[in-house]
């Protein structure tokens, strides 16, 4: 990724940091075009895009002004749309830090630790919240991969063989945390080449996660008084005490009075906001190329980078956004954060691109030696980046290592290749493919569509079948119910995020964070790891590094991995790209499903995956188009088609229906929307928080986790939702923080479900933001009938067609180097 692009995203995410606690982009007025939107009738336009438009030309069931027609959704001619300041999406630079996090309260692009899974609190008041086991077992892997780090006594590196510049600053590196030398002269005298990192170390005793360990300590009183005491006197609303103190711990009150800079760690703090806290403070002390401001943004940079889905930067695009922060001596800046311990510095081999630094060529008068080096020789990337997530990344790779060796190789120790064999050949097509990957591989990856997630389904029959212990986990409660519902179990007790359903079908079917937090599934041995042989992953693009690590870690040896999902949804709402990393490393089997989604959905959808946004025939208004022409006017057409034609004319009604739009800003944006849509559909005074008994309503109990559920009630406890069967309190005082209304969503909150219909709004103003992962996600939501409410015009087809996914820039795929001789084809 070029420094300039770096950058930029870097950008967008302290854009997104300066909205609301939501995670959005600082944006125009909220509802500003809400009364353009007639919410108490239905005209006739909408109406006629569901009810009346036929398919006269064999498209998609266009609807036009004053008529039908049969044009496909590129078609449309531009009919407005302002330059509204939007929460936009924007595809997978700006996932990671606001879509996945919407309703997650604290400013919500604080934290990456969980998976987007809809899953709610426990009912008992006495015990722990499924969130908080889950963050126990991330915790569990930190405490882990610290352990690993100690061992190896040094840096953490790529494993790969480096020489020249890289090599030098390496070991400029290692002597600077050794203190062996001063940084200044670590960084510009040549030292000798440090040797590649040794084997991973054996891995340490698993420990099962007592929930016990799950609370969360609160900052001591006094602690809190003395951080309420140093904000008050620099300006700072003294009401983030109790959250400041969190972050910085013990003695945080003498942390921030000696470094006013700290403060960008607690989440939501903006840059100007910390230089002013700063200023007034330290007064004329204070300045930009104060070296504590250096270090400080480093780390911030490095976090909105995060957001952004990286799990590292590049030193150039570092660097350059340091620069454009008024830090005098960027260099300096990341050398003393270097040498401070709070970033982490790497060089990963590269076999070209940008930011590859060419490692010098032996001259003739070296050695034999000297010779081999030159022809293994390799370009190399210099990446900065957080402790956090490199570790995280290195745990997920040494994880994936040993499920890729530690099969056993002998048909003792489970099914033989004849039983896996017989099994395979009574499935067909895909699935048998399937079925004979994981019979002689460790870890296996599988691609494909909605009708694809039959294959996975026939490989844990299956495998049942011959004796194994076997689970399947799915990105939240919605798929966990439609893969039970493939099982043959409960679907309905599948969907509860506590009770796994009736029958064995079920019970192997589970959610990610209900896997993690022991709450559903297998349960642990006595080392903590998974009782299981077999675990498959759907949704597996979901999973960001640090939720995989966790996975990984948790796996026992010998046991089977399956990662399975489309990989041409967004990505990750946490930093990284697992999924997408693995296909690219080619270093385990990769079974590509020849199970297309049917119908026109299905048409739609899979052209979009390759870039064509193609005309289909949808002769029962499987698909539709509404033109629009500004904001108002979408608002009003989309009420008209939740509320009134699509449940006439489809037979699916409003409580069935989602409306997905690019974000949650700007005058067609989910805030907007649902404005109108409340009003519409379940219409109060918002007594409750702004909330009433049965608005529809997205929570996130930690941030990057989000479950639907609908508003039961209120009491002095706190707000009461039912989430998909799970009762939930949320205290008063996170209410505002943790919860939306969610008839209208953004894709990041809806990847992973479907509902029977879905309506996407593309307001004029989100043109720039669309991407053909968001189009993909967004139109793939919808099982049997999908309204576009158009009004990008052909910024659509151009979006589908030439936007692909924003590059992330992360370590997975150099650190699974070492393993691509296991790939096969």
């Amino acid at each position: 990724m070029s420094t300039e692009s770096a950058a930029a995203e870097v950008a967008e995410a302290e854009a997104r940091e300066a909205g609301d606690s939501g995670g959005g982009v600082a944006e125009a007025e909220d509802g500003a075009e809400v009364a353009g939107a007639d919410a108490t009738g239905a005209g006739a336009d909408a109406e006629d895009a569901v009810a009346g438009a036929d398919a006269d030309g064999g498209g998609a069931g266009t609807a036009q002004e004053g008529g039908t027609g049969g044009a496909g959704p590129a078609g449309h001619e531009t009919r407005g749309g302002g330059a509204d300041d939007s929460d936009a999406e924007g595809g997978e630079a700006s996932g990671a830090g606001a879509e996945g996090r919407e309703a997650s309260g604290e400013d919500a692009e604080g934290g990456q630790g969980g998976e987007a899974s809809g899953e709610g609190d426990g009912e008992a008041a006495a015990s722990l919240s499924e969130a908080e086991a889950e963050l126990a077992a991330q915790r569990e892997l930190r405490e882990r991969i610290e352990e690993r780090k100690a061992a190896k006594k040094g840096s953490v590196a790529a494993g790969t063989a480096l020489q020249g510049t890289a090599a030098d600053l390496l070991a400029a590196v290692r002597a600077v945390e050794s203190g062996e030398k001063p940084v200044a002269s670590a960084f510009h005298e040549p030292e000798a080449a440090a040797p590649r990192r040794p084997a991973p170390a054996p891995e340490p005793a698993r420990r099962p996660v007592s929930e016990a360990s799950a609370a969360v300590a609160e900052p001591a009183a006094e602690t809190v008084e003395a951080v309420s005491a140093v904000l008050t006197e620099g300006g700072a609303p003294a009401a983030l005490a109790a959250r400041t103190a969190a972050v910085l711990g013990e003695g945080a009150g003498d942390v921030l009075r000696a470094d006013p800079w700290q403060l960008l760690r607690v989440p939501g703090t903006r840059l100007e906001q910390a230089d002013g806290f700063a200023r007034a403070l330290l007064g004329p002390d204070c300045g930009p190329g104060d070296e504590r401001r250096g270090t400080a943004l480093t780390v911030w940079l490095l976090d909105q980078a995060a957001l952004a889905g990286h799990t590292a930067l590049t030193s150039a695009a570092l660097g350059a956004a340091l620069g454009q922060r008024g830090v005098p001596d960027p260099e300096a800046a990341l050398e003393r954060a270097v040498a401070d311990g709070e970033v982490l510095v790497f060089q990963d081999a590269l076999d070209a691109g940008p930011g590859a630094v060419p490692a010098p060529r032996a001259t003739s008068g070296e050695n034999a030696e000297g010779a081999e080096e030159e022809e293994v020789a390799m370009p190399v990337q210099v990446l900065l980046g957080l402790e956090q997530y490199a570790l995280a990344e290195e745990s997920l790779a040494d994880g994936l290592a040993r499920v890729l060796n530690s099969l056993p190789k002998d048909d003792a120790q489970g099914p033989s290749a004849a039983e896996w064999e017989t099994a395979a050949s009574r499935a067909s097509g895909s699935a048998a493919e399937l079925i004979r990957a994981v019979a002689g591989h460790g870890l296996v990856l599988h691609t494909g569509g909605e009708e694809a997630r039959a294959e996975p389904a026939a490989l844990l029959t299956a495998a049942r079948a011959l004796g194994l212990r076997v689970c399947a986990a799915a990105h939240g409660p919605d798929g966990r119910r439609r893969l039970a519902e493939r099982l043959g179990g409960d679907a309905d007790g599948a969907g509860d995020s506590d009770r796994p359903g009736d029958g064995e079908a079920s019970d192997a079917a589970v959610t990610v964070a209900g896997l993690l937090s022991g709450r559903q599934g297998p349960g642990r041995d006595a080392d903590g790891a998974f009782a299981l042989d077999l675990l498959v992953v759907l949704d597996a693009p979901q999973l960001d590094v640090e939720t995989a690590a966790t996975l990984v870690e948790s796996l026992p040896d010998g046991a089977r991995l399956v990662l399975s999902g489309d990989p041409g949804v967004l990505w990750s709402a946490g930093p990284g790209r697992v999924f997408a990393d693995l296909l690219a490393a080619r270093c385990c089997p990769q079974v590509v499903s020849r199970t297309p989604d049917p119908g026109p959905l299905g048409e739609l959808v899979s052209g979009i995956g390759v870039g064509e946004l193609v005309q289909v025939e949808a002769p029962g208004k499987e698909v539709v188009i509404v033109p629009v022409r500004d904001a108002a006017d979408a608002i009003h057409r989309t009420v008209q088609l939740v509320a009134d034609s699509v449940p006439r004319a489809i037979g699916v009604p409003a409580e069935q229906t989602q409306v997905i739009t690019p974000g949650h800003g700007g005058a067609a944006g989910t805030r907007a929307l649902n404005t109108a849509l409340k009003e519409r559909l379940n219409p109060g005074p918002g007594r409750f928080g702004g909330f009433d008994p049965g608005d529809r309503v997205v929570y996130a109990p930690v941030p990057g986790r989000t479950a639907f559920g609908r508003v039961v009630g209120a009491d002095p406890q706190g707000l009461r939702l039912d989430c998909e069967g799970a009762s939930v309190v949320v205290p008063k005082d996170r209410v505002e923080q943790a919860v939306r209304h969610a008839w209208a969503v953004t894709a990041h909150q809806a990847v992973g479900r479907r509902w029977p219909a879905a309506v996407v709004v593309l307001p004029g103003d989100a043109a720039a933001a669309l991407t053909r992962p968001w189009i993909y996600s967004a139109f793939g939501r919808a099982e049997r009938h999908l309204s576009v409410v158009q009004g990008v015009a052909q910024a659509l087809p151009q979006a589908v067609a030439e936007r692909p996914a924003k590059e992330r820039t992360t370590r997975l795929r150099t650190l699974l180097r070492p393993q691509q001789p296991q790939a096969e084809s």
